[in-house]
């Protein structure tokens, strides 16, 4: 699965024979990420960095200083993004861990690379077409679950994130950030399956990449949510620009 050959479309087929047939755990350690990002990366679509302007560029300068919390004393980089300024798709987990923090760059690692894959498997990319955020821009110490106080602070980044980019839906990965977009104090697996809104964008909820990564007996249940984010989007394949670009 691993190869330097794997396309989209392959990407999708891998996805949809683990779901059915049980297959063995997904390993991503042989690639590194820019070989995860070429490999899920949509054909012919221009590269793009989330480099913005204005409005953005100020939102993501405050974020950057934010010391509205005690996160701040403990972190060694606010991790406020990463991916394309012409994002049809915000991703939005729950807070970076410790490569995210070493990096100041939203999903790295396995999780990261596997998140790519899923992403390819209906045709879009962190690269094209999908932004990648976190409920809090700071790690918690020992990656523990965020405190009330703290996504009070961070929220507003976050409702800024999404106004500015105006995305044609949201996928919420993990019961934590499912949870907090659907304002629904159940399990994922009661969130998942239905379309829900958070400011006027429809949202999607599926299990985190490292939670497949670690129990891939549920890369069906994620293949399902990813063909209902393909209906939401209305065939993720097509091409947007949203209304505010950034950087533009």
């Amino acid at each position: 699965m691993t190869g330097p050959g794997l396309s989209p479309g392959q990407a999708a087929r891998y996805f949809r024979q683990q779901g059915e047939l049980g297959g063995p755990d997904i390993f991503l350690a042989e690639l590194n990420r820019d070989e995860a990002l070429t490999l899920a990366m949509n054909r012919g679509e221009p590269e793009a960095s989330v480099e913005g302007s204005g409005d953005y560029e100020a939102l993501r300068q405050e974020a950057l200083a934010c010391k509205r919390c005690a996160l701040a004393q403990t972190r060694s980089n606010v991790v406020f993004s990463d991916g394309s300024p012409r994002a049809r798709l915000m991703v939005v987990g729950e807070a970076p861990g410790a490569q995210e923090d070493k990096t100041g760059l939203a999903f790295v690692g396995p999780a990261g690379k596997l998140l790519d894959l899923l992403l390819a498997s209906v045709d879009l990319s962190r690269k094209s077409s999908a932004y990648i955020c976190n409920i809090l821009k700071c790690r918690p110490p020992g990656n523990r679950n965020p405190l009330p106080a703290e996504i009070q602070e961070c929220t507003p980044f976050l409702q800024r994130q999404i106004e500015l980019l105006s995305p044609e839906a949201i996928l919420a990965v993990g019961t934590f950030s499912g949870q907090f977009l659907t304002g629904k104090a159940v399990p994922l697996g009661r969130l998942r399956g239905e379309v829900y809104s958070y400011q006027g964008v429809p949202v999607v909820v599926t299990y985190h990449p490292a939670a497949l990564l670690r129990n891939p007996g549920w890369t069906q249940a994620t293949w399902d949510d990813l063909q209902l984010l393909r209906e939401v989007m209305g065939g993720a394949s097509s091409k947007r620009l949203p209304s505010t670009q950034i950087g533009s």
